[in-house]
């Protein structure tokens, strides 16, 4: 159910976006009970006119290597769950593929589950 968009300066290698790639969605399977098989996922990489980020908004020292995550999904989890979320990113991402915590961007978007639908023109989780 989640969609993750990750945007990231050009120049990363496909084993660096896979690392990632899989490092978020790890994150959201032990957090937020995302089934393991439901990965969607959007790589982006854009040059520095296209990714534009605050150095050091909020006193967080950001280098050129910033990772932008942002994630739709269902609403509902609590505010602890989306805690875990944001822990557990920064710290899997900083193993692998090497991102440091300050780098790591996270918003959620949610919203209602009618909202999606992933094929054959059905809204699956429409109630």
């Amino acid at each position: 159910m989640p969609l993750v968009r990750v945007a990231l300066r050009k120049g990363k290698n496909p084993e660096y976006r896979r690392a990632l790639s899989a490092s978020i969605h790890r994150a959201m399977v032990e957090t937020i009970k995302v089934p393991e098989q439901d990965k969607f996922q959007i790589i982006t990489e854009h040059d520095d006119s296209a990714l534009i980020y605050d150095p050091s908004y909020l006193g967080i020292s950001r280098t050129d290597d910033v990772v932008l995550i942002q994630i739709t999904l269902n609403a509902g989890r609590t505010l602890e769950a989306k805690k875990a979320l944001y822990a557990r990113i920064a710290e899997l991402v900083r193993e692998s593929p090497g991102v440091r915590p300050e780098d790591v961007f996270v918003s959620l978007v949610e919203v209602a589950k009618e909202n999606w639908s992933f094929g054959n023109g059905i809204a699956q989780y429409a109630t």
